[in-house]
């Protein structure tokens, strides 16, 4: 029991007279533009675990290399 094409076009009709095509095409865009941010924050940070362990810093070119240690505040 699905909805057929014939609901979802009477639904998309009544969507249109309530926002108007500008604003629908304003929400589609502004959803587009975040979907993209998203996908590229996502790949950006593969690239950050995947790679080299160490920070560079853009300016000048130096390179921090750091190891990480946990310190639980429970144990002593």
């Amino acid at each position: 029991m699905g909805i057929s094409i014939w609901q979802l076009l009477i639904i998309l009709a009544i969507v249109l007279v309530l926002f108007g095509a500008k604003r629908l095409k304003n929400v589609g865009s502004d959803l587009g533009t975040a979907i993209k941010g998203f996908k590229q924050s996502m790949s950006d940070g593969e690239d950050d675990v995947s790679g080299d362990k160490s920070l560079e810093d853009k300016d000048g070119g130096n390179v921090i290399d750091a190891e990480v240690t946990r310190h639980d505040k429970d144990k002593v």
